[in-house]
C-alpha cells in the first residue's frame, strides 16, 4: 500500500479563473462552531446513518465504526483489512462498504462479516474504490477515483489530471459496467430523489457532472455545476432534494499555475517528500446545491479544530462532517432550524 510513488504523466490543463469565493475564509453565512464527537482512530471519511439514526463511518485502520450522535457513544461493527471509505446501507441492515484498496464490500453489521462483491472490472483490478450509493432497484453505482493512483498517492492524481477516473454500475444478477469514464478523481456519488440522474463529483475539476438515468437524456451525461471554489468530495442528498457537497479544500493558485505551466514542474513538484507537497488549508466547508446546480448553501469557517471536510450528512437540522485526517465527527447546527 505505500510503495514507491508511480511515475507522473502529467497533462497540460488550464483551469477556470477562480471564483472569487475560493479565496475567502468564510461563506456568505458561515459554518456554525463545531461540536465534536471523537473517535479512537483517525479520518472517518464518509458518514452516513442507519436505519434506527446511528451514524456510520470508518477509519484509516480499517475499522467500520458506529456512533451515537447524542451520547458520542462508539462501537466498532466490522475491519475491513483496508481501508474503508464511503459506505451506503441496505436495506436488510448490511452495509456497502467502498474499501480504497479491497473495493466493494458487503459488511453484515451484525456480525462483522465482510464479503467481496466488486474487485475488478472486465478483468482490471479496482485501483481505488471510493464512493457508493444505491438505486431503489437495487442497482449499485461506485465510483473509482483513480485507475492509476492508490490512496497512498491520491495527490498523484491530481497533479497528473490524466482523467482515469470512471463510475461503475452493477445491476442485479447482472455483470458490472462502466458507465462514466475519463474523470478527474471521480469522488462522491448521489442520486436524484426520483433517480432520474446520478451525480459524481470530479475533485479534479472542480465541477459536479450528471449521468442521466431515464428520459430522453438517459444514458447521456452533461456538468450540474462547474467551476466550484475548491475541491469536491462525497456527495449525499438530504430529504428535500438538496445536494450536499463536501469541499475538502479551496483551490490553490499555486495547483492551478502548475497544471498551466510545463509538466516538468509538476514532475519536480512530485518528487518532492510527501510531506511538502500541497495541502489542503484548516478549513470546514460545505455546500449544497439543487436539482439545476444552483448554490443554495455556503456554509465555511476557519475552523482551528477541524480541516479537510470529506463528507457532510444532513438529518434533522444538524449536519454530520467527516475527514480524511481528523480523529472526530463534526456536528453542526444548520442555520435556520
Amino acid at each position: 500500500m505505500t510503495s514507491g510513488k508511480p511515475a507522473l504523466r502529467p497533462v497540460v490543463w488550464r483551469p477556470p479563473p477562480r471564483p472569487a469565493r475560493a479565496g475567502t475564509g468564510v461563506g456568505h453565512v458561515p459554518m456554525p462552531p463545531l461540536r465534536l464527537l471523537p473517535l479512537d482512530g483517525t479520518g472517518p471519511e464518509h458518514v452516513t446513518v442507519d436505519a434506527a439514526g446511528r451514524l456510520l463511518t470508518g477509519v484509516a485502520d480499517g475499522r467500520v465504526l458506529r456512533v451515537e450522535a447524542a451520547t458520542g457513544r462508539v462501537e466498532q461493527v466490522a475491519e475491513t483489512g483496508g481501508r474503508p471509505l464511503g459506505m451506503h446501507p441496505l436495506p436488510d441492515g448490511r452495509l456497502l462498504v467502498c474499501d480504497a484498496y479491497r473495493g466493494l464490500l458487503r459488511v453484515d453489521t451484525g456480525s462483522g462479516a465482510v464479503e467481496p462483491l466488486l474487485t475488478e472490472v472486465s478483468g482490471e483490478p479496482l485501483r481505488l474504490c471510493s464512493n457508493v450509493v444505491v438505486a431503489g432497484d437495487g442497482t449499485v453505482f461506485v465510483s473509482e477515483s483513480s485507475r492509476r493512483f492508490d490512496l497512498h498517492h491520491w495527490k498523484g492524481d491530481l497533479l497528473e489530471h490524466s482523467g482515469t477516473g470512471r463510475v461503475i454500475r452493477c445491476p442485479p444478477g447482472e455483470p458490472a459496467e462502466v458507465v462514466l469514464d475519463g474523470l478527474q478523481f471521480a469522488n462522491g456519488v448521489a442520486l436524484a430523489p426520483d433517480e432520474s440522474f446520478l451525480t459524481v463529483a470530479e475533485s479534479g475539476a472542480y465541477r459536479l457532472t450528471r449521468l442521466w438515468l431515464t428520459g430522453p437524456r438517459a444514458g447521456l451525461s452533461d456538468v450540474l455545476a462547474d467551476n466550484l471554489p475548491g475541491f469536491p468530495d462525497n456527495l449525499t442528498t438530504n430529504s428535500s432534494g438538496l445536494i450536499w457537497v463536501a469541499m475538502a479544500g479551496p483551490r490553490d493558485p499555486a495547483v492551478d499555475l502548475m497544471h498551466r505551466s510545463h509538466p516538468a514542474l509538476r514532475r519536480a513538484v512530485w518528487a518532492l517528500p510527501s510531506r511538502l507537497l500541497p495541502d489542503a488549508r484548516r478549513t470546514a466547508w460545505a455546500l449544497a446545491v439543487d436539482a439545476r446546480g444552483t448554490v443554495v448553501h455556503d456554509l465555511r469557517r476557519r475552523a482551528a479544530n477541524y480541516r479537510m471536510v470529506t463528507s457532510a450528512y444532513e438529518r434533522e437540522g444538524q449536519l454530520f462532517l467527516g475527514s480524511l485526517v481528523e480523529k472526530a465527527i463534526a456536528v453542526a447546527e444548520l442555520p435556520g432550524r
